[in-house]
């Protein structure tokens, strides 16, 4: 056989292999395969979660001391007392050197807004959601019921899968005691042997939320025995402690020491009115 004949011989023999290779990848009948299915990540919960409520400031919707009208309209998360301004969940942790900002999200219903951090240091990530000032009680009563694992969800977040609600670690509340001005009928039971535990920062929370809060099994971390003002450096630097496994009681001074240098008032009034456990 001459170089030309070989050569020709060889093509063909190659051609039909590759022919009859990609037969064996389709359905017989010249269709093209299946996509593979990318199957989404599970939630294993390695992640830890911090999901904290706020009821946006509303001088028209809660029985509050008015506060000036443009920080007091809670259907305005970018100009909220408890948000958008600088004391602010949104604003403040956005410029703490200890939370990197995911990404903020608009939302509609109870919720306007959604926020995600992660923690610069530790696998702990902070979902904050900003709610209608008209809407105070979904969010106290989401608050409880997350508090008692009575709803539970996920979030993909850069493809980790991290928990919401019942599935966090640590649930908070921010905003007016809305408690001070209804009342809840239904009974927040605990659903599971999750130990979670919550941080509840409003006036005399300590009073309003025990009752409800007893039954769910959560672990009441940070609330208070007065009038206080639930802005976000509180959380922030209790949160601090929080994260690295500290003891109540020095999560507790860090909180307190936070509100004592931006309320202005002594470390020993801070204290009293920032209490721990039952």
């Amino acid at each position: 056989m001459n170089y030309s004949g070989f050569l020709l011989l060889w093509l063909l023999v190659v051609g039909s292999c590759n022919e009859n290779s990609f037969a064996g990848n389709n359905d017989g009948k010249g269709n093209d395969p299946d996509p593979v299915k990318i199957q989404p990540p599970s939630y294993s919960g390695a992640a830890k979660t911090i999901h904290v409520f706020v009821a946006l400031c509303d001088n028209q919707y809660q029985g509050i001391v008015p506060v000036p009208a443009r920080i007091g309209n809670g259907q305005d998360p970018d100009n909220n007392l408890y948000w958008g301004t600088s004391y602010g969940i949104r604003t403040y942790f956005k410029k703490s050197r200890e939370w990197k900002f995911l990404y903020k999200e608009k939302r509609e219903g109870f919720v306007l807004e959604r926020v995600v951090f992660k923690h610069v240091n530790k696998n702990y990530y902070l979902v904050a959601d900003a709610y209608d000032g008209r809407f105070i009680k979904n969010a106290t009563v989401d608050f409880f019921k997350s508090s008692s694992g009575q709803i539970k969800d996920t979030l993909e977040v850069d493809h980790t899968v991290i928990g919401l609600y019942g599935n966090a670690k640590l649930i908070a509340y921010i905003g007016h005691d809305g408690l001070m001005d209804f009342k809840l009928d239904e009974a927040f039971r605990r659903t599971d042997r999750e130990q979670r535990d919550c941080i509840v920062l409003a006036c005399y929370s300590r009073n309003y939320f025990k009752p409800h809060l007893k039954p769910t099994g959560t672990n009441p971390l940070l609330w208070t025995t007065g009038l206080m003002a639930p802005e976000a450096y509180t959380l922030h630097d209790a949160l601090s402690g929080y994260i690295q496994n500290e003891p109540a009681e020095k999560i507790r001074v860090h909180a307190a020491r936070a509100y004592s240098h931006y309320q202005k008032c002594s470390e020993k009034a801070a204290r009293n009115l920032l209490v721990s456990g039952w």
